[in-house]
């Protein structure tokens, strides 16, 4: 599995995460669809790196929202991918 660093997002009306971006790489933006599929098929793993600890960012199945990317809650909110300046 290859790591891809995400160093902003970008969001809709709703504030839903609707793409994950790095200006400096190649793959950026990545629709969300996109990296759901690239997660759920072990090809890449994204991640928020908030200078203190790597979080990876990971696909969660909702019964009323469907799928959807998050970081995992912690201590901070420097990780959080609606916190992340927008792309």
């Amino acid at each position: 599995m290859i790591d891809r660093e995400v160093k902003r997002s970008k969001k809709n009306d709703d504030g839903d995460i609707t793409a994950l971006c790095n200006p400096t790489e190649w793959w950026s933006p990545r629709q969300k669809a996109d990296a759901i599929n690239d997660i759920e098929n072990n090809t890449y793993r994204y991640f928020v790196d908030d200078g203190t600890n790597v979080i990876s960012i990971h696909v969660v199945n909702d019964s009323i929202k469907g799928k959807y990317l998050r970081t995992d809650p912690d201590k901070t909110t420097r990780n959080n991918l609606d916190d992340l300046p927008d792309c």
